[in-house]
């Protein structure tokens, strides 16, 4: 429910029933968006909500409750042509900091069999939606009563998730949405199979980046390492949720291949202990 003010966000939350999501209507990336358990802690949360939604000139001041759903939380990667919506990958998602919703990490499985079970309901979600042509990003979260929709985007996800389904079944998100934008059928045909993740690096304070880097003997022996970008550099201050958003609170990330998702993760956690991230605490 959108809410202007405090009183319409107390109304909202006690109809929808805590604990509910209290986040900015026209912004990305979890920037404000919060979960709130109790009527008491609803004034903070509706402030931060209220914070976020004024930043990088955000497209609205409103902010919306929500029910908060218990579960995975997921996407499913759609390309729609001419009304026809093609679920080409399901991203599962890595989520920190609670009580807020930053995401540091994903995983693209080219196998993943959970996309016969979402990718129809995101192709519901974008046909009621009347979307007939684009890409979206259709985030979900897996409930004891199946998957609940979250939001629908239409725009290739965040945080490298093109890369991702790239890398996993071969299917170029960027090419597909340049064919739609000319009128053509994108090739959605998947060219392999094998999984991909981004790690977002993240200091354990927030301070001041002294160092940050890679042993460059792992990196160079390890083919499967794919990408590792700085965000930050030395000397540039780093700064954690809730202060901080996703362009100050990551210093770096890394990209890996694999033939499945546990693999994946397992080589995520092989190159996070050759990576050194050291950071002056804040004062």
């Amino acid at each position: 429910m959108k809410s202007a003010n405090l009183l319409e966000a107390a109304l909202a939350a006690e109809f929808i029933g805590y604990p509910v999501v209290v986040k900015p209507s026209g912004q990305a990336g979890s920037v404000g968006v919060i979960r709130v358990d109790r009527a008491e802690e609803l004034p903070a949360g509706f402030e931060f909500a209220t914070e976020g939604a004024s930043l990088w000139g955000g497209e609205s001041i409103d902010v919306l409750v929500e029910e908060y759903l218990d579960g995975e939380e997921i996407s499913v990667e759609c390309v729609t042509h001419h009304g026809v919506t093609t679920p080409v990958a399901v991203t599962r998602k890595q989520l920190a900091f609670a009580p807020y919703f930053e995401e540091v990490g994903h995983t693209v499985d080219g196998a993943d069999l959970l996309l016969r079970r979402v990718g129809p309901v995101a192709q519901a979600a974008i046909a009621a939606l009347g979307i007939t042509t684009g890409i979206q990003h259709v985030e979900m979260r897996l409930t004891a009563t199946g998957p609940r929709i979250i939001e629908v985007n239409g725009r290739i996800g965040g945080d490298l998730i093109g890369k991702l389904v790239l890398l996993a079944t071969g299917i170029d998100l960027p090419r597909a949405a340049a064919d739609l934008a000319l009128g053509i059928q994108p090739d959605l045909t998947p060219t392999r199979q094998q999984a991909a993740a981004v790690a977002l690096l993240y200091p354990e304070v927030s301070g001041t980046v002294v160092e940050r880097g890679i042993d460059p003997e792992f990196a160079k022996a390890s083919d499967w390492l794919e990408q590792t970008s700085w965000i930050l550099s030395p000397g540039e201050q780093v700064t954690l949720p809730p202060e901080g958003d996703v362009d100050v609170a990551r210093v770096g990330l890394l990209v890996v291949t694999a033939p499945d998702a546990d693999q994946a993760e397992a080589r995520i956690q092989a190159a996070r202990d050759h990576i050194t991230i050291t950071v002056t605490p804040t004062a």
